[in-house]
């Protein structure tokens, strides 16, 4: 396995990015980061699935600027431009298309928080380029899903214990999704805002983070395999 920062082209200007590469060609994988920005845990994350076999690519949208601070990060989260945020995104993908190690062509997006909004929106958004997208309790009130545009298969992780996310919030996406016979998998799990984040031990649930990883690799290894 390797990594190293890249530059891909975004419509038309650059953007950077943490690409891991797995020894053998495999699928590809956006990973999108939180509202703390590109930081070690996301970095750590694409080299966790590259371990796993897919080729993963995590994208700068702060572009470079990272925060510990939950009011600095909730200002930039809402200071975000979508649109070159999608971009970035979009981008990531036709890289990953592009690169030899990624066999069979197929990405998918994966995020968490605001990434999880950004990557189901980008799975709706670009289903040329995107295969499947898994969203981790994904929040961003300026990332508009419109359900009858998805086109590609959908993993949602959820936490009951959620303020961010509420469950009557995330079952209403849910069922906006199914209304239009849309494909979703989507999971629910006793603990909290970002259980996934190994790194934030007051919110981490290593019962409920393990559990999600293993749905999440059998769902992607089945959608882009």
């Amino acid at each position: 396995m390797s990594s190293r920062m890249v530059e891909f082209r975004a419509n038309g200007r650059m953007a950077n990015g943490y690409l891991s590469v797995p020894d053998n060609p495999g699928p590809g994988i956006v990973v999108i980061q939180e509202y703390w920005g590109l930081v070690d845990h996301i970095k750590n994350l694409a080299d966790r699935f590259a371990a796993e076999g897919f080729v993963a690519l995590a994208p700068d949208l702060y572009r470079g600027t990272v925060t510990r601070s939950p009011d600095e990060a909730g200002k930039m989260l809402m200071a975000l431009n979508i649109g070159e945020a999608a971009k970035d995104i979009k981008g990531a993908a036709e890289f990953l298309l592009e690169l030899e190690e990624v066999e069979p062509k197929k990405v998918g997006t994966l995020g968490f928080c605001m990434g999880g909004q950004l990557a189901l929106y980008a799975a709706t958004e670009f289903p040329d380029q995107i295969s499947a997208g898994v969203d981790f309790y994904g929040i961003h009130p300026n990332a508009q899903i419109d359900p009858a545009k998805l086109e590609v298969p959908i993993l949602a992780h959820f936490a009951r214990r959620d303020t961010f996310v509420p469950e009557e919030a995330a079952r209403a996406l849910i069922d906006s999704i199914e209304s239009k016979g849309k494909p979703i998998e989507a999971h629910f799990y006793d603990a909290d805002h970002a259980f996934f984040n190994d790194t934030r031990p007051e919110v981490h649930n290593r019962t409920a983070a393990a559990l999600a990883w293993t749905r999440t690799l059998d769902f992607l290894r089945r959608y882009l395999t």
